[in-house]
């Protein structure tokens, strides 16, 4: 079920083959990013995800690191908004990701913490229970007040929490874009269908380092 479908020697070029398969499988909508108006959410970088004696490694998520932690240095740089999110779980709120995953992330736990190359002073954290970011969050509010339109998703997992919040982000009325290599989950099959489903209905797949020279530049 899981494998190591990046690595940092070959994300490039995986993801660049991912971007092209779903170019030839969906018209993709022709949506330019305005980096003045966006904002980086960066989902769930926990340790919980990154440790080797984690039974929720995600075996490829440490090639997507450098990239993120790149993108949320020029976003503070130029003074856009980075939103970091870590989800915990108490036995009140956690509803159905109790019955489905069990073992649930509790503060308590010392993989819990977002790792430690992600400097999340510099951004706003937000404590979330569900895989939608929006959930119980002030996270709408924070874009409103920030007169913030479009959003970039990065983070864990692909196709649980980055997936549902993409979903969630385009029912606001956000412009959403999802980098193929800016973010990471269990196995290629899972990250090919979200990119997929999103891509035909709610968001532009990109490559980071598009995303990178936008806010460069834009």
């Amino acid at each position: 079920m899981k494998e190591k479908y990046f690595t940092s020697a070959s994300i490039t070029r995986t993801a660049e083959e991912m971007l092209a398969r779903i170019k030839q499988a969906v018209k993709l909508r022709d949506i330019r990013i305005n980096a003045g108006t966006s904002a980086l959410l960066v989902l769930d970088m926990q340790k919980y995800f990154f440790d080797k004696a984690s039974h929720a490694l995600v075996p490829g998520g440490e090639a997507i690191v450098s990239r993120i932690k790149e993108l949320g240095e020029q976003y503070i740089k130029k003074g856009y908004p980075v939103i970091y999110t870590k989800h915990l779980n108490i036995a009140k709120d956690a509803r159905l990701m109790a019955v489905w995953w069990k073992d649930l992330i509790e503060e308590k736990n010392s993989l819990s913490g977002i790792i430690d190359e992600l400097d999340v002073s510099k951004g706003t954290l937000l404590i979330k229970s569900q895989y939608d970011a929006f959930y119980n969050t002030e996270l709408e509010e924070i874009l409103e007040k920030r007169r913030i339109r479009q959003v970039i998703i990065c983070g864990v997992m692909t196709h649980l929490c980055c997936e549902t919040t993409a979903r969630s982000a385009f029912m606001r009325g956000f412009e959403v874009f999802f980098p193929v290599d800016g973010t990471a989950t269990y196995n290629m099959a899972f990250h090919m269908a979200a990119l997929l489903n999103l891509s035909h209905g709610f968001a532009v797949p990109v490559m980071m380092k598009d995303m990178l020279e936008a806010v460069k530049y834009g």
